[in-house]
């Protein structure tokens, strides 16, 4: 695919993603504040999207700042995040990375991928995240849907999210890293979904290879 096809399939989904109701979009809304953001990445994680936007906001409902959790225990954290994913081991992630980050950093979310990692619960996925939407760094976040649907376009032939990442780097106009991942996540969310992608409804159906799709949505 060529660098034109890409600007031009990138311009019609920020176009189209106006009239989309992803749950994605709903938790950007909601919150710039990078610990915020950085909490909502890890509990994103292995959830699906819709229980993620219902858990943040719930949970940010009781808390607000680094230090409030830290006058909590793991059982009250996970019984705030449940049913997400994993919401036990996610409970302790979130007092460490909390506490990590009032007693190393002076209650400042890192802005380096190399600081992030160090987080507990944080994978290249969330701190990506965080320093794309939050600090507009060149950064890229692959997460299912990312890693689904640039595959399916033929913007990279990658079998690990790793790889896929490092190719996009490469092949997408920077202008686009910090929306791409929001971007694609509300598309997956809505219409090029995992199993039986709302092709016939596809506002780039006539750019796509459909590369991996064995059925299409008709209904």
């Amino acid at each position: 695919m060529n660098n034109r096809d890409i600007e031009k399939i990138l311009e019609i989904l920020m176009t189209e993603s106006s009239k989309w109701n992803a749950p994605v979009k709903v938790l950007k809304r909601r919150t710039s504040d990078p610990f915020k953001v950085l909490i909502g990445a890890i509990i994103s994680t292995r959830t699906k999207d819709e229980v993620t936007a219902e858990v943040v906001e719930r949970l940010f409902s009781h808390v607000k700042r680094p230090e409030d959790f830290l006058s909590m225990s793991e059982t009250q954290i996970a019984s705030l995040i449940y049913p997400c994913g994993f919401y036990r081991t996610k409970a302790r992630a979130i007092m460490g990375t909390a506490r990590t980050i009032l007693e190393a950093h002076g209650g400042k979310v890192p802005e380096t991928m190399e600081e992030l990692l160090k987080l507990p619960g944080v994978g290249r996925k969330v701190a990506n995240i965080v320093l794309s939407r939050v600090y507009g760094k060149k950064a890229i976040a692959v997460d299912t849907h990312v890693f689904r649907i640039s595959n399916r376009l033929g913007l990279v032939a990658a079998k690990k999210p790793v790889d896929a990442e490092r190719e996009l780097l490469k092949v997408l106009p920077e202008s686009w890293h910090k929306e791409f991942n929001e971007l694609l996540v509300a598309f997956g969310q809505v219409i090029c979904r995992p199993v039986k992608p709302k092709c016939d409804q596809c506002p780039i159906e006539r750019y796509c290879p459909k590369i991996g799709v064995r059925i299409e949505r008709k209904d």
